[in-house]
């Protein structure tokens, strides 16, 4: 039979608890990290959302000064506007839902 002594089985404890706790702290970070990242979602989707709307007002501006275009294609250029209006804030909210919902309180 070996010569295991309680001083090793102690030290063999202490070597698992102190993984265990390597460990704890490496999931830790990685939960900082991971809510870092959706702060930054957050703010890049909210600047996003406002770039597009400042960007969107701009054409419209152009198209109503512009004296090159019939009217009918000031309509149609400007249910275009709309329609992209639409599909942006779609996506906005999808993207602010899904990182919303992966917030969990601590």
């Amino acid at each position: 039979m070996g010569g295991d002594s309680e001083r090793e089985f102690s030290e063999n404890i202490a070597k698992v608890g102190a993984n265990s706790s390597k460990k704890v702290s490496e999931v830790k970070d990685d939960f900082a990290k991971m809510q870092k990242l959706k702060l930054e979602s957050l703010k890049k989707v909210e600047e996003m959302l406002q770039s597009a709307e400042k960007d969107l007002e701009k054409l419209e501006q152009k198209i109503a000064r512009s004296g090159d275009l019939a009217s009918e294609s000031k309509g149609r250029l400007n249910t275009q506007i709309t329609t992209a209006r639409i599909q942006i804030k779609q996506k906005y909210d999808e993207l602010k839902n899904r990182i919303a919902a992966s917030i969990v309180p601590e």
